[in-house]
C-alpha cells in the first residue's frame, strides 16, 4: 500500500496544476527580482479572486506581461493597456492592468535604490525566512506585523495593489515566510531552503 503524502489542507484534493504549484513554488525562498515581479503582478491581480483562476491564467499574463520583464511592462502605452484588457487570458479589470503597469515603475525605481528589488523585500523578514509552525489551516494569518510595514511602504512608493493581505499571500508565495502546516511534507523542505 502507498503512503499518501500529506499536504497543507488547500492543496488537497483540487487540480494537478494547484497540486504542483504547492509542491514545486509555493513558500520557496525567492531570490531573483525577475520572479518576485511576475508574483507581484500575479497577486496584485488575485485580488477578490481565487489563486485557481490566477493560476489557470498564468500563461496568459506571461504572453500579455512580456513574460514579467518589469522594464517593457513600465514602458507599456495605454494602446497596449487596451489591447491587454480584451484577452480573457487575463483578469480583465482596468485598475488591475493599470496598477500592474504602474507597480513595473515602481519596481524598477526600488530596484535602482536598493540595487535589486530583493534586498528591499527581504529586509523585511531581516533577510531570512520567517519559519512558522502552524498545525491547522485556521492557524494561518491573513496579515502580520511585517506584511502591515511592506504594505505601508510599498504604498508610499508608488505600488498598487500592495494591501497587508495581499502582501502576506506574497510572503507565502516567495517564501519570506513559510506557512505549510507541520504535517505537510514541503514544511521541513522548505525550511531547509532558508539560507540564500
Amino acid at each position: 500500500m502507498t503512503k499518501k503524502i500529506k499536504r497543507c489542507d488547500w492543496a488537497g484534493e483540487t487540480s494537478a496544476q494547484y497540486i504542483e504549484y504547492h509542491d514545486t513554488e509555493w513558500g520557496v525562498p525567492v531570490w531573483d527580482d525577475g520572479k518576485q515581479f511576475e508574483f507581484l503582478i500575479l497577486e496584485g491581480a488575485q485580488a477578490g479572486l481565487s489563486w485557481s483562476t490566477i493560476l489557470n491564467k498564468r500563461q496568459g499574463y506571461r504572453k500579455n506581461f512580456a513574460d514579467f520583464d518589469a522594464t517593457k511592462v513600465a514602458r507599456f502605452t495605454q494602446k497596449r493597456i487596451d489591447r491587454i484588457l480584451q484577452d480573457p487570458g487575463v483578469v480583465r479589470n482596468k485598475l488591475k492592468v493599470h496598477g500592474a503597469v504602474a507597480n513595473a515603475r515602481a519596481f524598477l525605481a526600488v530596484q535602482e535604490e536598493f540595487d535589486g528589488f530583493c534586498n528591499y523585500i527581504w529586509r523585511f523578514v531581516d533577510g531570512r525566512p520567517k519559519q512558522n509552525r502552524l498545525r491547522l489551516q485556521t492557524d494561518i494569518q491573513a496579515t502580520s506585523a511585517e506584511s502591515d510595514a511592506m504594505s505601508k511602504d510599498m504604498k508610499q512608493r508608488g505600488f498598487k495593489f500592495v494591501g497587508s493581505t495581499i502582501m502576506y499571500a506574497h510572503m507565502q508565495a516567495t517564501g519570506l515566510v513559510n506557512d505549510h502546516l507541520t504535517s505537510c511534507f514541503r514544511h521541513k523542505e522548505c525550511a531547509l531552503l532558508a539560507g540564500k
